[in-house]
């Protein structure tokens, strides 16, 4: 990373806009605040009016002009804000009077990459700032949030910091007697390493509810054709996405749309009826709707009331539609609905939330786990797992598999670090950030 540089970038939303707000991070960067604000003497934090005038003194736009002084800045670097007009023009000729003065138009992620060299994020905290940039729901608001704000860092720390102190005990365990050691601490260092592969496992099962969080909860519609499914999924909506028609077989792809449901980004899909089909086409939308299935959080079985002696899954809402078409309601547990009139709607609404509650434990407190850390937890899992499983007495052996756990999650944290797991990490960012 080239830290001398002064960089740039358009901060907020790009379009027109009322206000826009243009970041500036290097070093030393007083003097040209006191310069584009016209003032002699600058309070840091302090916000200051001005006529923004270029290098010949003509005025660009009337701004705000903020300066942050080191280390007290995102980036840990001096910092100007410029809130200014946010007209395209504006921007783009603020940027060409920065670029005058020997500035540079930033990298996606590089603010950030800045704030990580100088210790004011670690790199969980990176993943929770993509997170927060991505959020569209309240849930993956809250969720971001607080790993942004370093409660994910501060657990993967604290596991780190054990883990670190257990390597080291057990390997200096080698170099004394067992007379000379305390008792039982031998049992003692394999309670603390099962604690941790508890807890970093119990993280891991939790990967599907922070996956649900961040990236949405999908939900399928599935039954056999012409039992409603398109109409139910229109009805949702509260839109025509999908074909209505009483011809069976209408549906022959998958047809998704997203919604925010009690906070939750949730992924609706309709698909293909099932049944047997000599239809090329059909035949392949079927073959789809089994993919959807397969990567289904919540599923809804739809069918009509001439079939309520229908057998489902444990794990599937049974709906039963066309409830306008029978005053026999007899299928215990069942949600009678008519996409039609809208009867018994509020009802399997409440009930897909109750079932998006369980998915993702009503939102509790999870890690924010991504891909990557992941992989990371797993391999820490392994680690200790090997630790208590393979090491035969050996405390070297037993304090490398513990050190190999800590490294793991070093690199989740970026206190051991790659080039490419930063330039993965920090690519998720936009300009500005």
């Amino acid at each position: 990373m080239n830290d001398k540089d002064t960089i740039f970038a358009l901060s907020s939303g790009h379009g027109k806009s009322g206000v826009a707000v243009i970041r500036i991070s290097g070093k030393d960067l007083e003097s040209f605040a006191k310069k584009i604000a016209g003032r002699a003497t600058l309070v840091p934090r302090h916000a200051y009016f001005t006529n923004l005038t270029d290098d010949v003194r003509e005025i660009i736009d009337q701004c705000v002009i903020i300066y942050f002084a080191a280390p007290n800045s995102f980036t840990g670097t001096d910092v100007i804000e410029i809130q200014c007009h946010g007209a395209p023009a504006v921007i783009n000729k603020i940027f060409e009077f920065l670029r005058a003065n020997n500035m540079r138009i930033a990298t996606p992620g590089e603010f950030s990459r800045r704030a990580f060299y100088n210790g004011k994020m670690d790199l969980s905290d990176v993943d929770g700032l993509a997170a927060l940039l991505d959020a569209e729901t309240d849930k993956q608001r809250a969720a971001a949030l607080r790993s942004m704000m370093g409660g994910d860092g501060a657990v993967y720390a604290d596991w780190r910091n054990q883990m670190l102190e257990i390597s080291a005990y057990a390997a200096a365990m080698t170099d004394y007697p067992a007379d000379d050691l305390p008792a039982n601490i031998s049992d003692k260092i394999m309670e603390r390493i099962k604690m941790l592969y508890t807890a970093i496992s119990g993280a891991l099962v939790k990967y599907k509810t922070a996956r649900a969080i961040s990236h949405g909860v999908n939900i399928v519609l599935v039954g056999e054709t012409n039992v409603g499914k398109s109409s139910l999924f229109n009805r949702i909506v509260g839109a025509s996405r999908a074909i209505v028609s009483d011809t069976p077989g209408t549906t022959r792809d998958v047809v998704s749309a997203t919604m925010d449901i009690d906070g939750y980004l949730v992924k609706l899909s309709d698909t293909a009826g099932l049944r047997e089909t000599d239809d090329t086409v059909e035949r392949i939308g079927i073959e789809r709707t089994n993919d959807e299935i397969e990567n289904a959080d919540i599923l809804i079985h739809i069918i009509t009331p001439k079939d309520q002696n229908t057998k489902i899954r444990d794990d599937e809402i049974l709906v039963i539609n066309k409830s306008d078409t029978t005053d026999s309601k007899k299928t215990k547990g069942a949600i009678y609905v008519s996409a039609k009139t809208g009867d018994g709607m509020d009802e399997m609404i409440q009930a897909i939330i109750s079932r998006i509650n369980a998915v993702t434990d009503n939102g509790e407190s999870v890690l924010m786990i991504n891909a990557r850390t992941y992989d990371l937890l797993k391999t820490a899992s392994d680690e200790l797992q090997n630790a208590i499983e393979k090491s035969d007495g050996d405390y070297d052996i037993l304090s490398e598999h513990v050190r190999y756990a800590a490294n793991a999650i070093g690199k989740i944290l970026g206190t051991i670090s790659t080039s490419e797991i930063l330039d993965m990490t920090f690519s998720q960012l936009c300009l500005g950030k």
